[in-house]
């Protein structure tokens, strides 16, 4: 114990108490800073089944997750990646990624789970809203953005698909944008 006061005398005697302080704070603030780790085996592959860039800025866990249920058929009812459907789709992936629970139906992530968004200003990760061009009131399929004017969804005619939002169909039949509340 003597031996660690006498140690400390010391070093007190070689460095002014300021410059002990400042260097014990560079020291410790340095302990936990790191780059963040990527896997880029999965981000090409993601890149490759989504066909678009994941650039550095971009969710990497949405876009590995989402590029891991391209092809998925589309099943009524379903929330697994043996068959979905759109807001089956949203849910898993909104769990998944986002660790938050989504409404099981269209209507209700629109009405319950979002606030409003137009389309200019839709941001990676928002949900998006369609009618089937009957009932205009009523959301009847949901997506998720992506970027770019992209976005992924279960399609009942070829599962889980990325499409655009400028497509003839989508442009006709878009409702709005929803971001998640708590998000």
């Amino acid at each position: 114990m003597f031996k660690t006061i006498d140690m400390c005398r010391r070093l007190h005697l070689r460095f002014p108490a300021g410059m002990l302080v400042m260097l014990l704070a560079l020291l410790l603030a340095s302990c936990g800073t790191r780059a963040p780790r990527y896997d880029y085996r999965q981000l090409a592959k993601a890149a490759v089944r989504l066909d678009m860039d994941i650039d550095a800025k971009d969710n990497h866990r949405l876009y590995i997750e989402v590029a891991d249920w391209i092809g998925t058929p589309y099943r009524h009812g379903g929330t697994t990646r043996k068959g979905t459907d759109c807001s089956g789709f949203t849910s898993a992936i909104y769990k998944k990624v986002y660790h938050h629970k989504l409404k099981r139906s269209s209507e209700e992530q629109r009405t319950k789970n979002c606030r409003k968004v137009a389309k200019r200003n839709l941001k990676e990760g928002d949900l998006v809203f369609f009618h089937n061009g009957r009932k205009k009131r009523k959301a009847t399929h949901v997506g998720i953005y992506l970027k770019d004017g992209r976005f992924v969804h279960a399609s009942t005619s070829r599962g889980v698909i990325v499409s655009r939002l400028e497509e003839d169909y989508y442009r006709r039949c878009w409702m709005q944008g929803g971001r998640v509340k708590g998000i």
